[in-house]
């Protein structure tokens, strides 16, 4: 019996809605943190910059998650992995809430990274498996934008709850992607690629990891440009809003919704757009229609200019981080593609982690507009550059390899 292709996976909603809820209640977490940045520091007696290291600490504990869970799915298969991981979140997101002191908050900022690093590589690679390969680059768009739609309800959260309730109790809501894991022990099947793909031993996974050093170098690359474009234009921007416009908390929260509107629209319009035109050309456009937008985003002079700025630059950004599941699960050899897609993402972020703190530190000598906008235009292009140089296998079926293949051979 010839062994059935990707597009004819079973339960492939389910395992887009799981990895999709998954990275939305990641990315609610951490951007609580963005949003309450300056109360935290208050509560601390913290200044921003202090406050901003748990950022850059959540961020670089990513790639640990991303290598203990990536190598647990592509030897384990993807749902043990993907349940254990989130649990182990959701109760440091609801202890975070409790953090006594400033260093005990940033333990659990930097536990939180290895949870957060974990999820999108196994939910990415299990949903990108089972979807039909000729709309996967529009699903693709769909599970990326959980991101941003954790981004909108963490803005949500602050807008309605901050004022009355304070930082804390907004963390007590991690606690629900424990539900989400039963939600995956219930209702998603395991990946019949993986099953019919898997290697027999650490050995021959150790082996298939270490002969693709060239494609995970270069995806490491790729994903730092990405995560300084998204990082750059997400994790201080709800500060620059209060430090350079002085907007209170309900201002701030309502422009930062609205672009993530945005981010959920361009995500879903340019992950379609790469399934006609192909994953580097939709990234491209993508980055470039984000570096005409800085002038807007950065400098407009009054609200409506500012909101419509935010919006179209989150929906340009996102729009490109769309592409991304499907650009680097089909990338990925099927033995490793557990592993590789989420590690190198999750390594491109500790490099660009440095972003949190390059912006502050460049607003001290300029305006914090001026800051943004320079480190912005130079990630633009760059990370343009770096996606149009790279090699793209678009709608390419993860075909089950044979068994005789096993051995950490490389099949496209």
């Amino acid at each position: 019996m010839t062994p059935r292709a990707d597009s004819t996976e079973s339960g492939h909603w389910a395992a887009l809605t799981a990895g999709f809820l998954g990275w939305t209640l990641d990315a609610f977490d951490f951007f609580l943190v963005v949003f309450c940045l300056t109360a935290i520091g208050r509560d601390f007696h913290q200044t921003d910059k202090a406050v901003a290291l748990s950022i850059t600490l959540t961020l670089a504990f990513r790639p640990v998650g991303a290598f203990l869970f990536g190598l647990m799915a592509d030897r384990y298969g993807r749902r043990l992995p993907l349940m254990l991981d989130l649990v182990f979140y959701s109760v440091v997101e609801v202890a975070t809430g409790f953090a006594p002191n400033f260093t005990a908050f940033l333990a659990l900022r930097a536990l939180f990274g290895i949870g957060m690093g974990g999820e999108w590589g196994v939910g990415a690679s299990l949903a990108m498996e089972k979807v039909p390969h000729k709309w996967r680059g529009l699903l693709s768009g769909v599970l990326q934008q959980g991101y941003a739609l954790g981004n909108l309800m963490a803005a949500l959260c602050y807008r309605f709850l901050f004022d009355r309730w304070g930082w804390r109790p907004m963390f007590f809501l991690g606690g629900i992607p424990a539900l989400l894991a039963l939600f995956v022990r219930l209702r998603v099947k395991e990946s019949e690629v993986w099953e019919r793909s898997k290697g027999r031993s650490w050995g021959q996974l150790r082996h298939s990891i270490l002969s693709q050093w060239k494609l995970f170098l270069y995806m490491t690359v790729l994903m730092a440009g990405m995560n300084f474009a998204s990082h750059g234009t997400q994790d201080m921007y709800p500060t620059f809003l209060q430090r350079f416009w002085k907007f209170s908390t309900t201002t701030r929260a309502n422009i930062s919704a609205i672009s993530m509107i945005g981010a959920i629209v361009g995500g879903i319009t340019v992950g379609l757009l790469s399934d006609r035109i192909g994953r580097r050309r939709a990234i491209v456009l993508a980055l470039v229609g984000a570096i005409l937008t800085i002038p807007l985003w950065a400098y407009a002079p009054q609200m409506g200019l500012l909101v419509t700025g935010a919006f179209l630059m989150q929906f340009f950004v996102q729009g490109a981080w769309g592409v991304i599941p499907a650009h680097l699960s089909e990338l990925s050899p099927n033995e490793i593609r557990g592993f590789l897609p989420g590690f190198s993402y999750q390594c491109g972020v500790l490099v660009a982690g440095t972003v949190v703190y390059l912006e502050p530190a460049l607003a001290e000598h300029m305006s914090y507009a001026t800051a943004m906008a320079v480190i912005a235009g130079v990630i633009f292009a760059g990370t343009a550059v770096i996606a149009g140089l790279g090699r793209e296998r678009k709608g390419l079926d993860f075909k089950p390899l044979p068994e005789s293949l096993h051995q950490g051979e490389v099949r496209y």
